[in-house]
């Protein structure tokens, strides 16, 4: 009666022997292999749209085109290796160092207006006593939905003298009707659209960080019989430092790459020119002069810039952080 049994389960074995489990290394390396497969589709994208484009735009900045003769005819004009002449051009331009300078002073005062109003109001919406809170919470972060452009056009009409509803205002009150298209006032003019619509995202990102605070730190606060300014001064601020450099470093590059606010005001006035910022300098390099080779180098510049003040401004931050820890 044994062997019979014997015999079934071989023949049951034979059977089973395609559906079986995987080899414990199989399913290993299945197991591998799958975070890969679901990466598959960023890296794709990844390479098609950003690494692609950074490689082009590289192979371009050291490159120049060479005209021979009159530049008429098959083959007069030729890509030529520039090596370094691009980027020395770009160094040395007066045109890009005036519009990073006029984009230095927009900074300053974009950035600490920016940030003191989103921190204020993060402490004001943390604030126990405050009505409403998402309601406020919305209507501050609801600017910063508004595309940059879109905003750009309804300030700038606001700004005009012609249809502005201030300038009306002003006249018939008999006050003086500033010109905010041109001269100095429109420092404050780009400024008031860059604050108006970034002042939202960084509130919202102090603001979080405020609400993950641990409530027994407000408690022990209360208790030792400070105010509420000063928990906010004393406690809050100092604990919500990292999220305050992490809006400061979004805030210093997003100024570095104005664009959208010069060009679409430019239309309207006669104030802006052509290479107000150093964006501005490369979108007229390339497509108003054409010569994409030198808007190639400039804006690698640019991006070389833009990631060396970066980096520097994030050591600085954490050392200061890592002697703050050690004291």
């Amino acid at each position: 009666m044994t062997q019979p049994l014997t015999g079934a389960r071989r023949a049951y074995g034979a059977e089973a022997a395609p559906y079986a489990h995987p080899s414990p290394p199989t399913a290993l390396k299945r197991a591998r292999s799958a975070p890969y497969f679901f990466l598959l589709p960023a890296a794709v994208l990844f390479a098609l749209f950003f690494a692609l484009p950074i490689g082009y735009a590289l192979w371009l900045s050291f490159h120049k085109v060479e005209i021979k003769g009159l530049g008429l005819g098959k083959g007069a004009k030729s890509e030529v290796w520039a090596g370094l002449e691009n980027y020395a051009s770009a160094l040395t331009d007066s045109e890009l160092a005036a519009s990073a300078l006029r984009v230095l002073g927009y900074g300053a005062i974009v950035v600490p207006v920016m940030l003191g109003l989103a921190l204020f109001f993060a402490l004001l919406l943390d604030s126990e006593r405050v009505r409403a809170r998402s309601f406020a919470r919305l209507a501050i972060f609801l600017p910063y939905a508004v595309p940059g452009v879109i905003a750009a056009v309804l300030w700038g009409f606001l700004y005009l003298p012609d249809v502005s509803p201030f300038h009306f205002v002003l006249g018939k009150l008999g006050l003086p009707e500033p010109d905010l298209m041109d001269g100095g006032p429109l420092y404050l003019a780009m400024s008031n659209i860059a604050v108006w619509g970034g002042t939202g995202f960084n509130m919202i990102v102090i603001y979080t960080a405020l609400r993950s605070l641990p409530a027994e730190v407000y408690e022990a606060a209360k208790l030792d019989g400070c105010s509420e300014l000063q928990i906010a001064l004393r406690v809050k601020i100092p604990m919500v430092v990292p999220s305050l450099v992490l809006t400061f470093f979004f805030s210093i590059i997003a100024t570095l790459q104005v664009f959208n606010e010069p060009m679409t005001l430019k239309p309207l006035t006669n104030g802006i020119p052509s290479t107000w910022s150093p964006l501005m300098k490369v979108y007229n390099d390339a497509f108003t002069g054409g010569n994409i080779h030198a808007a190639s180098a400039t804006a690698v510049v640019l991006a070389l810039a833009t990631f060396a003040l970066s980096f520097a401004l994030l050591r600085i931050s954490n050392r200061r952080t890592t002697q703050g820890a050690g004291r």
